[in-house]
């Protein structure tokens, strides 16, 4: 498993912080009209410098399992500060947060390619093709 990991090398612990990522846009954008609701998003490079810094140790084997320390899943969100600041206490800037998703979500399917790449030369080394 090791020669596994090291071969995928962070593509990993990349896809777990954009899902993250993801999830945390989606509820700042579902939340936009919500009076008093704090929109919230992740460092992602400091994620990663930490992922960079923790590969190894503990592993997530289920969605449903506990985040270990260190472990990308585990990274915690922090509140935006908007420039605007809203009447009703409401943080969300929809045009913010819209860019953001689209960003975040070309950057996923950009690792997602990358991973696929290296899934697939692996594939082609295992079965010994040129």
């Amino acid at each position: 498993m090791a020669g596994l990991d090291s071969a995928l090398g962070i593509s990993p612990q990349v896809l777990a912080l954009r899902a993250q990522k993801t999830e945390l846009l989606s509820a700042n954008i579902a939340n936009s009209d919500t009076p008093g609701f704090k929109a919230r998003d992740i460092d992602f490079a400091a994620a990663m410098r930490q992922a960079g810094g923790q590969q190894e140790g503990m592993t997530r084997t289920h969605a449903a399992h506990m985040s270990a320390a260190g472990d990308p899943g585990s990274v915690e969100p922090m509140y935006r500060v908007p420039s605007q600041p809203s009447l009703d206490g409401n943080t969300v800037e929809s045009q913010r947060e819209h860019a953001a998703f689209m960003d975040n979500a070309i950057r996923y399917q950009a690792s997602l390619n990358l991973l696929d790449g290296r899934i697939n030369s692996l594939r082609t080394a295992i079965r010994g093709q040129v």
